[in-house]
């Protein structure tokens, strides 16, 4: 028999607060240097044409499909659509597409806690003078006793915030460091227009070629305009449950993608400008932060300063997200046990933190199985039976009240597409992902998307 949750919910103090909160989980470490590097690789604006079009067709339409079921039953992820398919007169084992999610999101905090470990290590190391060399930030970082220290702090500083609760901890952070992140970036970005070649990063940003794209660039565009907006990970369905009745969860929807899209065009703006003056290749990657960057802050005026700052620009980012990953978990073992929010917070971030230090003594278990296992599978995975359930097992009726707010043409497209259009598009990311763990990607070669 099923525990019933018990107390009372909690909400959002105002729709800003929910917003802060959302958009922070969207912006992440991969809005920095991951779509930047994908559009300029993939056609420049003609990539970002096929990404916002993506957004709009599935991603913006599981985003309403999550918060709208995390509002209208007031719990976890797996609670709410489990509530959810009893409601529908369907079988409890629907929570099954809960369970997905949220361990689809707790697989990803415990690598990406180590990754923002080292984050918050370069970003001490900039402020601390550790650009001076090219070496200088990597010895802040070197060995795996220093690397599990920085996760063991990373994890520590997540798990505090969520033990304080949504309003005193989640709420709190996000307000105030959500609106710093935007004043950074900003900052940051005209330094580096001005400085740095602007005329090329824009040109390699948003000249369109559309020579350039193929299969794989429409299929790497649904994949980062699904990812990248925080669904399927239990996060938005928790956060929706936090959202007041009288909330438009369409205009909210719409925000909080446009925000992460525009964060990670921007986020280029800032990063290769400086790139190119320095003759970099800006294809590095994830190398490009943690290993060319720190060469460049060391060899600039105020390098110190403007490295520091970079890096607290992605702890702030890995932060506001991180928080949102663990909650998703918390939340549904706090409503079931009588631990209490701060002795929740501690267990799961525990359980976190020891995978997070399997992946630093073994990458090959964390930069591989992990994270192929939450990104590759329990993500779009998660995502296909976020929109199956919504749009095939929730009643129409119950979704048009809770997207009263929505006109009738855009809540019927969004219908539409969550039941005809979003799962055959998540089903191909998944089988293409399947084919290239499984068989050297060899169907997505004959078919040209790999």
């Amino acid at each position: 028999m099923a525990v019933t949750p018990t107390g009372t919910h909690a909400h959002w103090s105002s729709r800003f607060a929910f917003i802060m909160a959302a958009v922070g989980s969207a912006v992440g470490l991969g809005n920095l240097w991951r779509f930047p590097f994908m559009t300029g690789q993939n056609g420049g604006s003609a990539f970002v044409l096929i990404y916002i079009g993506c957004v709009i067709l599935f991603a913006l339409p599981v985003l309403m499909a999550e918060i709208a079921i995390g509002r209208h039953a007031q719990q976890s992820a797996i609670s709410s659509t489990r509530k959810m398919a009893l409601e529908a007169g369907k079988s409890g084992n629907w929570s099954i597409v809960g369970w997905v999610c949220t361990a689809a999101g707790f697989l990803i905090l415990t690598t990406y806690s180590v990754i923002a470990g080292q984050v918050m290590a370069f970003s001490v190391a900039g402020f601390a003078g550790g650009f001076g060399t090219d070496e200088g930030a990597t010895m802040f970082y070197n060995g795996q006793g220093i690397q599990l220290f920085w996760h063991v702090l990373f994890m520590g500083l997540t798990v505090g915030i969520v033990a304080q609760g949504l309003k005193g901890g989640i709420e709190r952070v996000a307000t105030l460091l959500m609106p710093l992140f935007f004043v950074v970036l900003l900052g940051l970005t005209i330094y580096s227009l001005v400085n740095g070649h602007a005329a090329e990063a824009v040109a390699y940003l948003f000249r369109p070629d559309f020579s350039a794209v193929s299969g794989q660039t429409f299929v790497q565009a649904l994949g980062q305009a699904f990812f990248s907006v925080s669904v399927a990970s239990a996060i938005m369905i928790t956060y929706g449950s936090y959202l007041s009745k009288d909330a438009n969860i369409g205009s909210s929807s719409l925000t909080i993608a446009s925000a992460d899209t525009l964060v990670a065009l921007v986020a280029g703006l800032m990063i290769f400008p400086i790139v190119f003056m320095v003759g970099i290749d800006p294809g590095e990657g994830l190398g490009l932060i943690f290993s060319a960057l720190p060469a460049v802050f060391a060899d600039m005026p105020a390098g110190n300063i403007i490295g520091g700052s970079f890096f607290a620009l992605a702890l702030i980012a890995a932060v506001t997200s991180s928080i949102s990953l663990l909650e998703g978990v918390v939340a549904f073992v706090d409503e079931h046990a009588n631990f209490g929010r701060a002795q929740t917070a501690v267990l799961v971030g525990f359980f976190a933190f020891m995978i997070g230090a399997g992946a630093v003594y073994s990458p090959e278990f964390g930069g591989n199985f992990v994270d192929w296992l939450s990104g590759s599978l329990l993500l779009p995975l998660g995502g296909f039976l976020v929109a199956v359930f919504a749009g095939w097992v929730i009643p129409k009726a119950l979704l048009r009240n809770e997207l009263s707010h929505t006109g009738k043409g855009l809540f019927e497209f969004f219908h539409f597409a969550v039941r005809w259009i979003v799962p055959p598009a998540i089903f191909v990311i998944l089988a293409l992902g399947l084919d290239a763990q499984f068989n050297n990607g060899a169907i997505g070669a004959m078919l040209g998307l790999s």
